[in-house]
């Protein structure tokens, strides 16, 4: 590897916490190492059989001899392979969520997880989805920071049924969760911004039509994230994923995309590392395909807390990763590259922009990805009566309409505006995200939706007087495992029971400080924690306001100081 500026690995951002499990006379499960001898429970039933031929027994039978008929091991391990997870029991507290046995917590309607790679939908296959939604699910759906659509209250029975009506416009749930491929995150604005460097979609088709359902990728050590964007603003989120293809122009060599890999959040938060290679379009499919068999050869296995790509970055490093990827699995060695300088633009797309044919893309904000099959159906009409058929979902909870005539995107914005989906938010709403939360899933101990929705409205009532220099990043997690991104916000909220005035009641730790890069930050970085910082879990607004209220006053506005500098610089007692 070349040691100049273009072809050394960039250092690892700050705060890169992850750690390769500590010396051992015990075997870590390293396949091309210590051999496939199945270490723990679950590496044992996915060995039996991983979880694609799950579709039948569900087709067949447990359709048809509803819940009490599911094997367990395919009900807790297999039936994620197809998107689908029990969802929580109502009315189980988060005091509970560790000491309860996964079938005491689990309710007989399951989550589903609708699979958008690149975030890329239309009209058509968006009123499908709705009508899932409202006919199977009592009308809930959410939109994740994966560019997934999830769905609730969705009986086994009617799995069958919802995968023949998906499939038909072209969608499913194959590989959305599980130890597998997940979905690739894609730039929602890939083939229609006017200053993109390229259109992403080919390669995010390659590797999809290759690879999805590949039964030589269906036994990962732990769950494999991907994201490819050729936007400028960086807008994947490609320093939290396994790995990642960023678009970049080589002085040499055109436009290609920088690889990333080794990114992941959770409890042990690290951001992924440049190899320092540059990716030909017509080489990313077998560059992805060599990073996800590293994974699947040499990751561990034996502890699933240590299971993911990261832990094996950590003890690598980025030149040892780059040398076995070439050496191993490519078969020949990637030039340099030059890394993608910093994003000239947010990479939210929330607003009104220009495409490349001088029509418009309008990105409108739900409240943290709440939406529902009414308002999916009605998303999917009204776009349809300003003469566009496509839309995109995003990896921050929010929509993108394409294709809107001029004249015709100020009525478009009305129509968002009563669907509660704005294209002109709040700072506090636009930068606002959370995750399933208590209400659903089986991990939480914190409400997350509904808390995060209420201290939304009620912040952008208490701060209007106030001009906020950039968005406000808060994240709003119900468990430690960060899927809303707490570790990289602005305000990151944790949730855990705390004690408040003695009193243990449901809560969040505070992260601050963190961000991805941006327009706004150079690269991306993990927020700070303060000792015995909580809030309560209806005290969001109150101390979201405190906090603000204090960055405002004490801000360095000659050198434009952002909150997250301003985080890491300010005394504990501004803080608090």
């Amino acid at each position: 590897m070349s040691d100049t500026s273009t072809g050394s690995p960039a250092p690892r951002a700050e705060g890169a916490r992850a750690r390769p499990p500590r010396p051992s006379s015990k075997p870590n499960g390293q396949w091309k190492i210590d051999g496939t001898t199945p270490l723990n429970g679950n590496e044992e039933w996915k060995q039996v059989d991983n979880g694609l031929s799950v579709r039948e027994r569900i087709e067949n039978i447990y359709s048809k001899g509803g819940f009490a008929s599911i094997d367990p091991t395919d009900l807790h391990g297999r039936f994620r392979v197809w998107g689908l997870y029990t969802q929580r029991k109502p009315g189980i507290d988060g005091g509970r969520t560790a000491t309860l046995e996964p079938h005491e917590l689990e309710d007989e309607y399951f989550m589903m997880r609708v699979r958008i790679d690149g975030g890329q939908l239309t009209t058509e296959q968006l009123r499908v989805i709705a009508g899932i939604s409202s006919e199977f699910g009592r009308d809930a759906a959410d939109i994740t920071d994966r560019q997934n659509i999830q769905l609730h209250w969705i009986r086994v029975e009617d799995v069958p049924e919802i995968w023949r009506r998906l499939e038909a416009v072209g969608l499913g749930t194959t590989e959305a969760c599980g130890d597998v491929p997940r979905v690739i995150l894609g730039s929602p604005v890939a083939g229609i911004s006017a200053d993109e460097l390229i259109d992403p979609t080919p390669q995010i088709n390659e590797i999809t039509s290759r690879f999805l359902g590949d039964a030589s990728l269906a036994n990962l050590p732990r769950k494999f994230k991907s994201a490819i964007t050729g936007h400028p603003s960086q807008d994947v989120v490609h320093e939290i994923n396994d790995v990642a293809f960023v678009a970049v122009e080589h002085p040499e060599l055109g436009i290609g995309y920088d690889l990333w890999v080794g990114g992941g959040l959770s409890a042990s938060p690290r951001l992924g590392e440049r190899l320092g290679a540059f990716v030909a379009p017509e080489q990313v499919a077998e560059a992805w395909h060599g990073v996800a068999q590293i994974f699947r050869d040499y990751g561990y296995r034996r502890l699933r807390d240590k299971a993911r790509l990261k832990f094996l970055l950590a003890e690598w490093g980025p030149e040892k990763f780059r040398q076995v990827l070439q050496d191993e699995y490519l078969g020949y060695a990637p030039p340099d590259g030059p890394p993608a300088p910093k994003p000239p633009t947010p990479g939210d797309h929330v607003g009104v922009h220009r495409q490349k044919d001088g029509r418009f893309y309008v990105g409108a904000t739900p409240i943290v990805g709440r939406v529902s099959g009414p308002i999916l159906a009605h998303l999917a009409d009204l776009i349809e009566a300003h003469g566009s058929t496509r839309l995109r979902t995003t990896p921050h909870q929010k929509i993108v309409i394409l294709d809107i005539p001029e004249d015709r995107v100020e009525s478009l914005i009305a129509g968002l505006d009563g669907l509660g989906l704005s294209a002109r938010p709040s700072l506090i709403r636009r930068g606002t995200i959370a995750c399933t939360g208590i209400e659903f899933c089986k991990l939480a101990i914190v409400e997350t939706k509904a808390y995060a929705t209420a201290a939304v409205l009620d912040l952008e009532k208490r701060l209007e007087q106030f001009e906020l220099p950039h968005p406000i990043s808060l994240h709003v997690n119900g468990c430690p495992n960060s899927c809303a991104r707490i570790q990289t916000a602005d305000i990151g909220l944790k949730g855990q029971l705390v004690t408040i005035d003695g009193e243990q009641v449901p809560g969040y730790q505070v992260h601050l400080g963190g961000g991805l890069a941006s327009q706004d930050r150079d690269e991306a970085g993990l927020g700070r924690t303060v000792r015995g910082l909580k809030v309560a879990a209806d005290g969001i607004a109150d101390y979201v306001d405190r906090v603000v209220r204090r960055f405002l006053d004490e801000r360095d506005s000659g050198i434009d100081e952002t909150f997250a500098q301003w985080a890491h610089r300010a005394d504990e007692e501004a803080l608090v």
